[in-house]
């Protein structure tokens, strides 16, 4: 084996002419076949646009994962806890390798702990927050039910670094490389009251008119196309969608650039398409034990915006194409 393809991280060679000179991606090929999308998921950087879906180059690509649960705790069923530091830091590291614009965080980033105690679960926060903060690009989170399990929004958002984004709103927006991006926050019981340390039922996740009302504000104010990131779905209605999620579809729908939505949440993960728009639930980073039992993606978007998801481990590749 050449020398810089270990077996733990099979890297891009030094040596340009080599003829081992691969992606990470290309050389970890028992990664990719989980993710059912075999030819796909080799893609590489250089490859994206060269006829693979619409002949067009990408604008931009971000890293997204989602779910790690991170705690102390002992493991429960699939939910292995504290195995999450190991497979973050493995995520990171590919998400360094292929060089992604930015990195988005899902929401349950944390668990409850072993004593639940805020200090307690405050560390643990810390840990997992350190190893994510590993990728020096720009670092995004969306929050998850459990992430206000033993903590307020203000005490999670104050310990987490959103990059650029101040104050402790849990919804935003930004631009980057000719694209709108929208974090919303479904982490409010139906009367909208914030979540805060375990006083909310994890069923009864809601946006509220005040959040509606900004949405249409800021897609209104914008031209260009549009990805929305939010923790419980959209796509649909039971135990783990959004309350009113017809009424946030109906303001998606109403710009004619929303290309997708990418959700948590739910760790099974699945995929729709309705009024236009792409729904993409990625796989919970958390279930089962050992490396390849995690889940991670990227994400390019492309000029035509098209977009091509690239999963890693247990996550699922897929082509989302914008005139569908």
């Amino acid at each position: 084996m050449h020398p810089d393809l270990t077996p733990q991280f099979a890297r891009k060679t030094q040596h340009a002419g080599d003829s081992v000179a691969r992606q990470w991606k290309i050389t970890r090929r028992d990664w990719l076949r989980v993710s059912g999308f075999g030819m796909l998921s080799l893609l590489s950087k250089a490859s994206i646009g060269a006829g693979t879906i619409g002949e067009s180059a990408a604008k931009l690509r971000f890293g997204i994962v989602t779910d790690c649960h991170y705690s102390d705790r002992a493991s429960q069923g699939r939910r292995h806890y504290n195995e999450s530091i190991a497979k973050m830091r493995e995520c990171v590291e590919l998400m360094k390798d292929q060089d992604v614009d930015f990195l988005m965080f899902g929401g349950d980033m944390i668990d409850k702990g072993e004593p639940d105690t805020t200090e307690n679960v405050l560390t643990n926060l810390q840990a997992i927050e350190a190893t994510y903060a590993t990728f020096k690009g720009p670092r995004y989170h969306v929050l998850g039910n459990h992430d206000m399990d033993s903590l307020s929004k203000a005490q999670f958002l104050g310990t987490v670094e959103r990059t650029g984004i101040e104050g402790h709103s849990g919804y935003y927006s930004f631009d980057l490389k000719g694209v709108h991006f929208v974090v919303l926050d479904a982490c409010f019981t139906s009367d909208g009251t914030n979540y805060d340390s375990s006083n909310f039922h994890w069923t009864d996740a809601n946006v509220p008119q005040q959040q509606l009302n900004w949405l249409k504000r800021d897609l209104a104010a914008t031209s260009k196309p549009v990805i929305v990131f939010i923790h419980q779905l959209l796509d649909g209605s039971g135990h783990h969608y959004v309350n009113n999620a017809l009424a946030v579809r109906q303001i998606l729908e109403g710009h004619p650039r929303v290309l997708g939505v990418f959700q948590g949440h739910q760790h099974a993960g699945q995929y729709n398409h309705l009024g236009g728009v792409h729904y993409y639930t990625l796989r919970g980073m958390v279930e089962g034990s050992g490396e390849t039992n995690s889940a991670y993606a990227i994400v390019d978007v492309l000029e035509n915006d098209d977009m091509v998801v690239t999963g890693y481990r247990q996550a699922v590749s897929r082509e989302m194409f914008s005139n569908e």
